[in-house]
């Protein structure tokens, strides 16, 4: 049965009707204004009939700007770059679209509306705002690299926490050098061991090549200074049979055939000569090695590790050390610091070297506050060898359980006198006060040279960091 034209419904039921249509027009209003995505809705031919309230948002823009124009003429006119709505007249298809506009990153979806005949009369385009989206994943990727950043870290603070107790590595710049060398262990980079003699470059060697894929595979140490020069190119490439008068029947190894697969330890490099130096050069760019007499290279797979105590761009300059070599061996240097400028480690290694070689001997033996102060005073050019060397003579030759002053050799004791002297001056027509700032004002400089930070420094000289903080502005040393 038909339904009823208006004019034959009752007036009443007319106006429900009436009332109805409105409050489904609110709703769908409430709808479009309320919602977060953006809204355009286009006519088929892409003039614009409206926009809802988070496209004026998104867009920056007023409606009032856009409505009743055609979108063609919003892209020549540079309004937008690019419209899906045009997109979707020209596909006559659902689109999407990537822009980015006002500094945000919105996602554009067309939807076309057709009539019962098929003719385009409606085009809804809604766009949604990932920007949030995309700074969440960046935050979460961001989070993720810094898991994986604490999680190397704590395995290298494992390993810096062990290793010190066998370096004995109680001031920064030592912790610093540990934490570089436990860090380039997991690389197969070639590393410059530079320093003072005595200072522990084979040690740190012995370190890498533990805590490297190689641990397992041998690492082979050359003192290049204490081989002959005439055998040195012998010694490290090997040589074929009758290469040279007194060689071996069937050739020999060298160092680098020895260490295939594993790490080799060129301690003393600046020793070599420079034919040497010149098939070090050729190893370390092709991996491969030629024995004394032979014609045939070797491909090995040597990692190269080389230490020294000179300085090798001097000996560059002077016509001593090839450029190229000290290019290649240089890819990471690490420097190991002279004793003298790790003075926290002086003390903590004086008493576990003597508990050490005491306990070899069955007997017991410390040092006195004295013997420690001067001990402290003493500048080490040997460095931890001369500490080491000490500390065994003096557990061997001492009687009595307490190392004094007496007891170390005359050079020490001497620079300890020599330094109480100076370090409290008494200049002439001096106050005592003016003498007790100047004495503050050294322990101030001396402790914030060893501490490094005003806590510690406090710590040390038994007071607050109000106070420490106070003096330190007082005589200027900020």
């Amino acid at each position: 049965m038909p339904s009823p034209e208006p004019q034959d419904l009752p007036l009443e039921e007319l106006r429900q009707k009436v009332r109805a249509y409105e409050e489904l027009a609110r709703e769908q209003e409430a709808i479009i204004n309320s919602s977060s995505d953006g809204l355009w809705i286009c006519d088929g031919d892409a003039k614009v009939l409206r926009i809802n309230p988070a496209s004026e948002r998104l867009n920056a823009i007023q409606a009032a700007e856009v409505v009743g124009r055609n979108m063609r003429e919003l892209v020549a006119e540079g309004f937008i770059d690019k419209s899906a709505t045009l997109e979707v007249i020209r596909t006559r298809g659902k689109v999407n679209l990537l822009q980015t506009r006002q500094g945000r990153k919105l996602v554009l979806t067309g939807v076309p509306v057709f009539d019962e005949a098929g003719a385009l009369i409606r085009v809804v385009v809604s766009e949604k705002d990932i920007t949030e989206v995309d700074a969440l994943n960046r935050q979460l990727e961001e989070q993720e690299a810094l898991q994986e950043r604490y999680r190397n870290q704590m395995l290298e603070m494992q390993l810096l926490e062990s290793e010190q107790r066998r370096f004995i590595a109680k001031s920064p710049c030592m912790q610093k050098v540990l934490r570089q060398a436990i860090k380039v262990s997991a690389v197969d980079s070639t590393v410059l061991l530079l320093g003072e003699s005595g200072v522990g470059k084979g040690l740190f060697a012995d370190l890498i090549h533990k805590n490297s894929s190689r641990a397992q595979k041998p690492l082979v140490k050359i003192n290049c200074g204490a081989i002959p020069e005439s055998l040195i190119e012998a010694e490290l490439f090997g040589y074929e049979k009758g290469a040279f008068t007194g060689a071996q029947q069937g050739g020999k190894a060298g160092y680098f055939e020895l260490a295939d697969g594993g790490i080799l330890f060129l301690d003393e490099v600046a020793e070599l000569p420079l034919s040497s130096q010149v098939k070090l050069l050729r190893f370390l760019e092709d991996g491969r090695v030629t024995r004394v007499g032979g014609t045939s290279a070797r491909e090995l797979d040597v990692r190269i590790l080389a230490a020294t105590h000179r300085d090798l761009q001097a000996m560059v300059e002077a016509g001593g050390f090839r450029l190229d070599l000290f290019y290649r061996l240089n890819v990471i240097p690490l420097h190991v610091p002279p004793l003298r400028e790790r003075r926290d480690c002086i003390l903590p290694a004086l008493r576990h070297y003597v508990e050490l070689f005491g306990g070899k001997l069955g007997v017991a033996r410390r040092f006195s506050h004295a013997a420690q102060e001067a001990l402290l005073a003493w500048h080490w050019p040997g460095n931890m060898r001369e500490l080491m060397n000490l500390c065994e003579r003096l557990v061997v030759m001492t009687d009595a359980p307490v190392i004094d002053l007496a007891d170390l050799p005359a050079d020490i004791a001497r620079r300890a006198q020599e330094t109480r002297t100076a370090s409290l001056p008494w200049p002439e027509g001096a106050t005592l006060a003016q003498v007790v700032e100047g004495a503050e004002k050294a322990v101030l400089e001396r402790a914030r040279e060893r501490y490094q930070s005003q806590s510690r420094m406090a710590v040390a000289l038994g007071v607050d960091q109000s106070t420490v903080a106070r003096k330190l502005k007082k005589y200027g040393l900020e």
